[in-house]
């Protein structure tokens, strides 16, 4: 299994256990990798959403959850390609929300597959020429 970065649905999606594909594939990895890839972007999505609800104790579960997986930073060269990112799909009039475009440029940038269950969202990516690989974890 190749490594791959997730996106806040299916980090999201590992964190319920709901969906048994999403399961089995965030198992195969961790047997693969021996953790899960994601973003600090992420995280703050996860936390944003627990802290609008006032779910404080998800909020620590979540970051005891997090502790042991492969957390990846946005550093200069993948703010800056993310910035590139969304002002291109803005000047093309099909933006993809503020914190997407950093997820995907953090996945170019660190050579991962990013693993969605959004395929059609970051396609948009795709189609402006990045070379953004997708997965669907949800297939």
């Amino acid at each position: 299994m190749n490594r791959a970065l997730l996106d806040t649905d299916i980090l999201s999606e590992v964190s319920k256990a709901i969906d048994p594909t999403v399961a089995r594939n965030a198992t195969a990895y961790r047997q693969a990798h021996g953790y899960l890839t994601l973003s600090v972007i992420s995280v703050m999505e996860v936390i944003q959403g627990y802290q609008r609800v006032g779910a404080t104790t998800r909020i620590r579960v979540f970051r005891n959850a997090i502790a042991a997986e492969d957390v990846l930073l946005l550093d200069q060269p993948a703010a800056e390609l993310a910035g590139q990112i969304a002002g291109d799909l803005d000047r093309v009039g099909r933006p993809i929300g503020r914190y997407d475009p950093m997820i995907a440029a953090l996945a170019i940038i660190k050579g991962l597959e990013l693993a969605t269950g959004n395929t059609a969202h970051y396609q948009r990516v795709q189609q402006l020429g990045y070379p953004l690989v997708l997965t669907n974890w949800r297939v």
